[in-house]
């Protein structure tokens, strides 16, 4: 009796084997084994559940007599979680329950109530192979104790016979899957991946979406970056063409969940969903099922890819992987796409820049072949674009080498320079222009960029100033000087009278600073030309500092402003001494026009032996940082709170005769904090014995 009954349960472990081992999917697996153990112990309904390594379900089969039932996560989740399936998960240890009714770990459900099916009898095993728990195997009898101990022992068997098979299956349909998902995102890839335009790259990403979903419609939203809304930029499929252009404010809504957390989610029915709302409606379209992941790029959320209605009803448990992985693909590609974009807008406003600009432009590679020119320079220099192309730089114009370098090598040091030079246009003729070079990346080649201005308008100027100066000089020079002679003579035959003194002064200073003015336009003139100072003297510089500040104490009074004077005893200075009191003395009044009324002037000096070095520093409005250069130039002039003062000549001497001198002059400033004017003089370095008289005659210094 034994030896037959062991025989019939050899027979039976046999059979079960042989059916679960000839199939390797899954869900094959799992209908075979139910079957089998149905059959051969008893019951009216089964299930069995597979589980991952970490004990999360993942699939599952449900027999209700003959027939195959669906089942949902939530389903699964219980049953996992809570009952006879639980413990069994938890224990790892099979049980029998002969009446469900009086076992608590039954996890009562409303089909169990006394006036419907009432008590049942169960019998529960965990699925294990090499000690891992697989799944867990459950049969049901509608009648009380209909199982027993020798039931529970069968089950056993068949269920360590089975295990191995069923984890089999579960890693087969795993690779399978993943297969899956890996083929599909890599065509995905190389059909995203085929272009860059922008427009071209969501039509691709929605495609591979919804061939890889199969799905009704797909849509895919970015997120803007001023208000930072999702706006719905394309989308394909059943009724989509209301769809682009549709906003969801940030953090509403179902896609507001999926950026906010970024992690995807789905919704198998819509209905049934109480996260779902208006918001995540789209006109024109019954939602049934969702499916949303993020689109990310470098680890950031940048939009949403939706996928909306299944075709086969419900969204495969892949899904989710799949989606995911193609917002990552989408996200990697928009945002080339976008740089490449951007790139591309930038490059044709170069080119429109380039050909647009009132400027001569050339690009040259390193030997000075032109590569390139704009509308201007075919227009300036006479020649054709494939002429110029035919022609190097210095073909063009005399190139300083001293300012670009023997083979360019200043710009090789990415160093810029500017000079002046002559173009040599097709026709001979010659035009003056203004050159700027540098080191440039042109078309992805290393060039070098040459601005050329015509300045022929600046020189003519130019010209017509220096006439001026030269006219101005010689011609109001000697009747200027019969001025000043015939002051002289009136105040020394005038009757003492106080208000014609106070004219007579009034006259006498006006003439002075003509003549300053005269003086300083001639002094110019010789600098520019390369004339050396050689009417040169030392003096004691606190004396020159008195006498100019003399000069200009009416204007200060006149604006209620006081001049300090901290200079301390200092070394004689070798200077022109005529020329370097015009100097102080534009330094001055400089800073009394700029001071405001009832302001401050302050004048100090210190030594080091070699050079005095003298500072003027005003409370007025400060010079903005890119006039502290330009002021020192010609004919540029600084612009007052009201009105634009000045012959731009002042300051433009004052360099010129300093640096004559060897000595250097600038300008610190900070805008509404005033300014403050430095110079250098050299310390004379020879003591003699004598008398020093300036030509006015005011000014005499004993002499080292």
């Amino acid at each position: 009796m034994i030896e037959d009954r062991s025989r019939s349960l050899l027979e039976l472990l046999m059979n079960v084997s042989r059916e679960v081992a000839t199939a390797l999917d899954l869900r094959t697996v799992l209908q075979r084994l139910l079957y089998a153990a149905l059959q051969h112990v008893g019951g009216e309904r089964g299930s069995i559940v597979v589980m991952d390594d970490l004990g999360k379900p993942v699939d599952a089969t449900i027999v209700f007599g003959t027939q195959f039932h669906d089942h949902t996560t939530q389903q699964l989740r219980d049953t996992v979680e809570r009952g006879l399936a639980g413990w069994v998960v938890q224990n790892r240890k099979s049980t029998l329950v002969t009446d469900t009714s009086k076992d608590n770990r039954w996890l009562r459900r409303t089909d169990d109530s006394a006036d419907k099916s009432g008590a049942k009898s169960a019998i529960c095993v965990p699925l294990l192979a090499r000690d891992r728990l697989v799944g867990v195997l459950t049969l049901v009898h509608s009648i009380p104790n209909s199982f027993n101990e020798e039931h529970l022992a069968l089950m056993q068997a068949i269920a360590d016979q089975a295990s191995v098979a069923v984890l089999n299956a579960r890693l087969y349909t795993e690779s399978q899957r993943t297969a899956r998902v890996m083929s599909a995102l890599a065509e995905a890839a190389a059909a995203i991946n085929t272009s860059l335009e922008i427009t071209d790259v969501w039509r691709r990403i929605l495609n591979q979406t919804m061939q890889a979903l199969q799905v009704e419609t797909v849509a895919l939203a970015l997120i803007d970056h001023d208000s930072n809304d999702l706006i719905f930029q394309a989308a394909a499929g059943h009724n989509s063409g209301s769809i682009p252009g549709r906003h969801i404010h940030n953090g509403h809504g179902l896609t507001g969940q999926v950026i906010t957390n970024g992690l995807g989610l789905i919704v198998p029915s819509v209905k049934q969903d109480s996260h779902y709302s208006e918001v995540d409606k789209f006109e024109g379209i019954e939602m049934r099922a969702v499916a949303i992941a993020p689109i990310q790029s470098q680890g950031k959320v940048i939009g949403v890819l939706e996928a909306v209605n299944p075709i086969s009803g419900a969204f495969d448990p892949d899904a989710m992987v799949v989606l995911a992985g193609l917002g990552s693909l989408a996200g990697t590609t928009i945002q080339n796409a976008e740089y490449l974009n951007r790139i591309q807008k930038a490059h044709q406003r170069y080119l429109e820049l380039f050909e647009d600009s009132v400027d001569m432009i050339l690009i040259t590679d390193w030997e000075g072949t032109v590569l390139e020119s704009n509308r201007q320079a075919v227009l300036l220099s006479g020649y054709s674009k494939e002429e110029l192309r035919a022609l190097s730089i210095d073909q063009l114009h005399e190139v300083k080498w001293n300012r670009t370098g023997l083979n360019f090598e200043t710009l090789k040091r990415y160093d810029e320079c500017t000079y002046e030079s002559g173009l040599l246009k097709k026709d001979g003729s010659s035009i003056p222009i203004e050159v700027h070079a540098r080191r440039v990346e042109f078309e992805e080649t290393d060039s070098i960029q040459w601005i050329v201005q015509d300045v022929t308008e600046r020189k003519e100027l130019d010209a017509l100033r220096d006439d001026m100066i030269a006219m101005i000089y010689h011609d109001i020079r000697s009747p200027l000087g019969n001025v000043v002679s015939s002051l002289e003579m009136m105040g020394e035959l005038m009757p003492v009278d106080e208000t014609l003194t106070s004219m007579l002064n009034i006259a006498r200073n006006s003439t002075a600073r003509i003549q300053r003015l005269v003086n300083s336009l001639l002094d110019i003139n010789r600098l520019e030309s390369g004339h050396q100072i050689i009417d040169q003297n030392s003096i004691d510089p606190q004396a020159l500092i008195r006498e100019s500040i003399r000069d200009v104490v009416p204007a200060a009074t006149g604006r209620q402003q006081i001049i300090e004077n901290n200079m301390t005893v200092l070394p004689l200075i070798w200077v022109d001494v005529d020329m370097i009191h015009r100097v102080f003395i534009n330094l001055l009044e400089n800073a009394i026009k700029f001071t405001p009324v009832a302001g401050r002037i302050r004048i100090s000096a210190q030594t080091d032996g070699v050079f005095v070095k003298f500072s003027i520093n005003d409370t007025g409005p400060g010079i903005p940082p890119a006039d502290r250069e330009r002021i020192f130039d010609k004919f540029i002039r600084v612009r007052g709170r009201d009105r634009t003062v000045g012959l731009g000549l002042g300051l433009a001497f004052c360099r010129l005769a300093v640096h004559g001198h060897g000595g250097e002059i600038w300008v610190e400033s900070e805008p509404g904090k005033g300014s403050t004017f430095w110079l250098t003089l050299p310390v004379a370095q020879k003591k003699t014995t004598g008398q020093l008289k300036r030509k006015t005659g005011r000014l005499t210094m004993n002499e080292r």
